[in-house]
């Protein structure tokens, strides 16, 4: 999986010095960020079958209102991924809607702006 996060209130706004890890000094509105995040946690409780075999590369980008996660995966059969989609379309509408949208519309992240999961 890639996960791409939004810029957050702990980022710095510009390079300056960072008591943790090197790349946590770098300011969040010019820069593309390694970071660490639960995604492959989150992906594991929505499609159970997953648990322990995802892994996650998680940035910070200089965006302010969306964060996606492409995943990637190697299916045997093509009724599979209809079975990953239909999981996570569930799983927007019930057991995690309060933070997790779902869509195959084409959207770009302005498109979420009053996107009610941002004020979370």
């Amino acid at each position: 999986m890639t996960i791409v996060h939004v810029i957050t209130a702990s980022h710095k706004t510009v390079n300056g010095p960072s008591g943790k890890l090197w790349h946590d000094g770098h300011g969040a509105a010019q820069n593309i960020i390694h970071t660490s995040v639960g995604a492959t946690k989150a992906v594991d409780k929505v499609i159970p079958e997953l648990t322990r075999k995802t892994t996650g590369i998680p940035f910070h980008a200089p965006n302010t209102n969306a964060s996606v996660v492409d995943l990637t995966c190697h299916l045997e059969k093509i009724s599979e991924y209809d079975g990953i989609k239909k999981a996570l379309n569930q799983a927007s509408e019930v057991p995690v809607k309060d933070i997790l949208a779902y869509t195959e519309d084409q959207v770009v992240s302005y498109d979420f702006n009053s996107d009610i999961h941002l004020s979370i």
